[in-house]
């Protein structure tokens, strides 16, 4: 399994190229959307699924575009909806845009807990609100990785103060169902570097 980061868009997100014997997912297409195809391309990659941690517009800027050219599952939570269909949910009126996804993607909304089978993997969807009501990451248990999108960062978490956020909620959860996992487990974030779940389980400051 590689995971190839790809750093797009004006806040400077990660969108995550994960791939395994010739399939690939894309996980938070923030941006960009030629930059995405050309590294697919490059490497002969054939899409399978387009994972949406949350429904800010700095991680689904390019989803209309490579929604639209592969016509894969777009994974995410139904709570997002909103802020697909919604610019001043999704923020991006403030970059004076009005970005709304198109309703005929193919969207397939998931649950806490729910497993499902991309790359030859079992992924998880854990459901971790607080920086969004739907904000999910993405576990793939056997390979050690968890994909945390706007939950959690190295030595930090989400924001909480844009619509709908609840930081009690967020520390909660994070506590509940991210922390738990196993500490060698690799996390990839939606902003900033890697970090390990024990690594932050030991030294965030939000949970010391």
């Amino acid at each position: 399994m590689k995971v190839y980061p790809l750093v797009l868009g004006p806040v400077q997100t990660n969108c995550y190229i994960v791939s395994n014997q010739g399939k690939a997912v894309i996980i938070d297409p923030a941006d960009s959307p030629e930059r995405i195809i050309q590294y697919l391309n490059t490497n002969k990659l054939e899409v399978e699924a387009i994972f949406l941690t949350h429904g800010h517009f700095d991680h689904i800027g390019a989803v209309n575009d490579l929604g639209s050219k592969f016509n894969v599952p777009v994974y995410a939570h139904r709570k997002e909806k909103p802020y697909f269909e919604n610019p001043e949910f999704n923020l991006s009126t403030m970059m004076y845009q009005n970005l709304v996804l198109k309703p005929t993607l193919n969207f397939s909304y998931l649950a806490d807990n729910e497993e499902f089978q991309c790359l030859g993997a079992t992924v998880k969807a854990l459901h971790v609100p607080g920086h969004t009501p739907g904000s999910l990451c993405y576990v793939f248990g056997a390979e050690n990785l968890i994909f945390t999108g706007d939950t959690l960062f190295a030595h930090s978490i989400g924001r909480t103060d844009f619509v709908h956020g609840n930081h009690n909620q967020l520390v909660e959860a994070i506590k509940l169902k991210v922390l738990v996992l196993p500490g060698e487990m690799l996390v990839y974030p939606g902003h900033g570097e890697c970090t390990s779940i024990a690594h932050e389980a030991q030294q965030n400051p939000y949970f010391n």
